[in-house]
C-alpha cells in the first residue's frame, strides 16, 4: 500500500467530513471491494482527529454495508466507495408488537421477491455455487439444531442479494439487518416461527439455478407468505390469552 495524504479534518461537521476522506483515500488507493483498509490508529493520525471518531465513521459505513469487521484481522471494504456517495440513515421503531413486524415485512417481501428474479437474471456461476454453499450449511444447521439456523439463513439471502448485481440491495439489508433479526427471537412468542419457510430457501435455489426470474419470484413470496401466517398465528394466540 503507498503512502497517502489525507488533509486534516477542522469543520463542524466532522462525521461527514471524515466519511468523505476515507472514500478519497479510497479512491486515491485505487482499493476495491475485499481489500484491507489501514487501522483506526494511521487513519486517525492522517486525519487528526480521535480514533474514536475514525470508529465511528467506520461504524456508519459498516451500518450501510460498505466494509466488514472481521474480529482480530481488520476492516475490509464490501463495496465500491467514491466520495460522491450520499449516507442515508434508517430511523426504525423497535419492539416486538404485530404491527412492527408486519411494517417490517412488507418491505422485506419487497426486496426479496426483486431480488429474487434479479438473481436469477444475473448470478453467475461463481454466484450460484456461493448461494448453494449457503444453502447447505443453513439446510445441515437447522436439520442439527432443530431449526435454529437463523445466523446461516440470513447469510444464504445475503448471498442472493449480492449475486442480484446491484449494491443497493446488499446494502440496504445490511442497515436493516437488525430490525430484519426481530424476526428470529421468536416473535410473539412464536417457537417454531420460521420452520415453515425451510423448504422455499431450496426451490428458491432452483429456480436461480434454472434462470427463471418469475419463478425465483414466485417462491420469495411464497416464503415471506409462511412468515406472515407465523405472525398471524403469534398475534391470534395472544388475543385469545386476553
Amino acid at each position: 500500500m503507498t503512502e497517502f495524504d489525507l488533509p486534516p479534518i477542522h469543520t463542524t461537521q466532522r462525521d461527514d467530513a471524515v466519511l468523505k476522506a476515507l472514500a478519497g483515500f479510497v479512491a486515491q488507493e485505487g482499493m476495491g471491494p475485499g481489500e484491507k483498509l489501514p487501522t483506526e490508529r494511521i487513519l486517525a493520525e492522517r486525519l487528526r482527529v480521535s480514533r474514536s471518531t475514525v470508529r465511528e465513521a467506520l461504524t456508519r459505513w459498516e451500518g450501510l454495508g460498505l466494509v466488514e469487521r472481521r474480529q482480530g484481522s481488520g476492516t475490509y471494504l464490501r463495496a465500491a466507495v467514491s466520495t460522491d456517495m450520499l449516507h442515508m440513515p434508517l430511523t426504525l421503531a423497535g419492539g416486538n408488537d404485530f404491527v412492527g413486524l408486519m411494517r417490517t415485512l412488507e418491505v422485506r417481501r419487497a426486496l426479496e421477491a426483486e431480488a429474487a428474479a434479479l438473481c436469477a437474471e444475473r448470478a453467475d456461476e461463481g454466484d450460484v455455487a456461493a448461494i448453494r454453499e449457503k444453502l447447505d450449511i443453513m439446510e445441515a444447521v437447522f436439520h442439527a439444531r432443530d431449526g435454529m439456523s437463523s445466523e446461516e439463513d440470513w447469510e444464504f439471502h445475503q448471498a442472493v442479494y449480492r449475486a442480484a448485481g446491484n449494491p443497493l440491495f446488499e446494502q440496504i439489508i445490511s442497515a436493516m439487518h437488525e430490525m430484519f433479526h426481530r424476526f428470529w427471537e421468536h416473535p410473539l412468542g412464536v417457537r417454531d416461527f420460521g420452520h415453515a419457510s425451510f423448504p422455499y430457501h431450496r426451490t428458491l435455489y432452483e429456480r436461480i439455478v434454472a434462470r427463471d426470474p418469475e419463478g425465483a419470484r414466485v417462491e420469495a413470496l411464497k416464503l415471506i407468505a409462511t412468515v406472515e401466517a407465523d405472525l398471524r398465528r403469534g398475534a391470534a394466540k395472544l388475543a385469545d390469552r386476553k
